[in-house]
């Protein structure tokens, strides 16, 4: 009974449907406004009714629609289009490749609900795997850094950032983004608890390719944002993402790595190993300190963040400065062991085994290296 109700409502949408389109295709256009309504409202119910419209031509239509400069044509046809990207990559194509990217309004001509309108249609639209961005398209970033600086509204920075962020999972697409100045912007929303996880996200993305390793390293915020965010003991998630990425920026790279220890990275790496937020934030943070312990040839093994192997080259290291260097680090390790013993004797019980191993580890004199 109950499936001949649903083919029976299944016909009366799509006998809706075919007047609606009818209505968008050859009416005038207060009744391809009416019509849009009607297909957003038949989209948001019927999964079949978003397969159907798709092959009656309508996204044309309505992508023309939001490129409007009518306010409420504008937002039929947006809203509309959201519906019918719904769960279907057929829909996201085609509205890609009926120029949506490229016809997107200037933000300041924008009402707030039509702000966070084209923010919920860009993010479901990024999700498509192969999306790239030729120059014809580069509106599309820098509409949605425009929102990024100035939108107060919290959902819709969230839903810009998952676009960044599936569009910043491809890496052919960092080159723009970077140019576009993303990272200053993304970096600042890192420090941000609300927004940081996604910001961290994008940052992990582009920290693996040279452009966008090089505006990290660049910046006046790094190290020192994500040392802090390592702090989080509440956020063990954004630990474990500014752990990975202070493993990108400490690569290899010796500059990088005098920065973060200059900054007070030893005993935030020391109370994440021990009192990490998750078994992986902690990983992270042993492996850092592995390769701060070691100050005479760093070993990049296989580790939880990005790959490598070999051993770096050694670098000509007087023993002046070795010295002074052994001296520092013993004297932060100790600091730090005396901060928060009486914590850890609380709170690590779970992970004694890992916690006693760690505290034999920086105070033998010994030098051997951490373990993997």
């Amino acid at each position: 009974m109950e499936k001949q109700k649903s083919e029976k409502e299944g016909c009366v949408n799509v006998m809706l449907l075919q007047r609606s389109v009818k209505k968008l295709h050859f009416g005038s256009w207060e009744e391809k406004e009416v019509a849009a309504k009607e297909i957003e409202s038949l989209a948001k119910e019927d999964e079949k009714v978003r397969e159907l419209a798709s092959e009656l031509g309508v996204v044309r239509v309505l992508v023309s629609m939001v490129a409007s400069n009518v306010a409420g044509r504008r937002r039929v046809g947006l809203k509309a289009l959201i519906q019918l990207s719904n769960g279907s990559h057929k829909n996201k194509a085609l509205i890609v490749e009926a120029g949506m990217l490229c016809k997107l309004p200037k933000k300041n001509y924008l009402e707030d609900e039509s702000i966070s309108e084209f923010a919920d249609l860009l993010a479901s639209l990024s999700s498509l795997g192969n999306l790239q961005f030729p120059h014809s398209s580069l509106h599309f970033l820098q509409f949605l850094i425009d929102i990024l600086k100035s939108c107060p509204s919290f959902d819709t920075k969230q839903s810009c950032l998952v676009a960044m962020s599936n569009i910043s999972a491809l890496l052919e697409n960092a080159r723009p983004l970077v140019s576009k100045g993303v990272v200053p912007i993304i970096l600042k929303l890192s420090s941000e608890r609300g927004t940081s996880e996604k910001a961290l996200t994008i940052l992990g993305n582009l920290g693996v390719t040279s452009i966008g390793k090089k505006a990290l390293e660049n910046s006046s915020m790094v190290p020192k944002c994500f040392i802090e965010i390592l702090s989080w003991e509440d956020k063990p998630k954004c630990q474990e993402l500014s752990a990975y990425i202070l493993i990108i920026l400490a690569h290899k790279n010796l500059t990088q790595r005098d920065k973060m220890v200059e900054s007070g990275i030893i005993p935030v790496l020391l109370e994440v190993a021990l009192l990490g937020g998750s078994f992986l934030a902690q990983k992270r943070a042993l492996k850092l300190l592995q390769w701060f312990k070691d100050e005479r040839q760093v070993q990049m093994g296989p580790h939880s963040g990005p790959q490598a192997s070999g051993v770096a080259n050694e670098l000509p290291i007087n023993r002046r400065d070795t010295k002074e260097g052994k001296r520092m680090m013993k004297s932060l390790v100790k600091e730090s062991l005396r901060r928060n013993m009486e914590i850890i004797s609380k709170r690590a019980n779970a992970g004694r085994d890992s916690s006693n191993e760690l505290k034999s580890l920086v105070t033998s004199t010994s030098s051997r290296s951490l373990p993997n």
